[in-house]
């Protein structure tokens, strides 16, 4: 039996959200579906990224 791999983009549909997590359980990035950039961020994702990352994707940021 042989193993296919895919990539993670490639293993998500059209308007899928994704998060990337490191192998130290870190929040590494949040994949946002394609024309979705200016789209609410659905609130599971929100609550995830509060409860176990304590982070707020909502919150605006300015990176210098």
């Amino acid at each position: 039996m042989t193993k296919e791999l895919t990539t993670f983009e490639n293993s998500l549909d059209e308007d899928d959200w994704g998060l990337i997590i490191g192998n130290d359980g870190s929040l590494k990035g949040l994949f946002i579906p394609e024309g979705s950039d200016d789209d609410e961020v659905p609130e599971a994702i929100i609550e995830i990224c509060k409860k176990y990352f304590g982070i707020d994707p909502t919150e605006e940021v300015t990176f210098h």
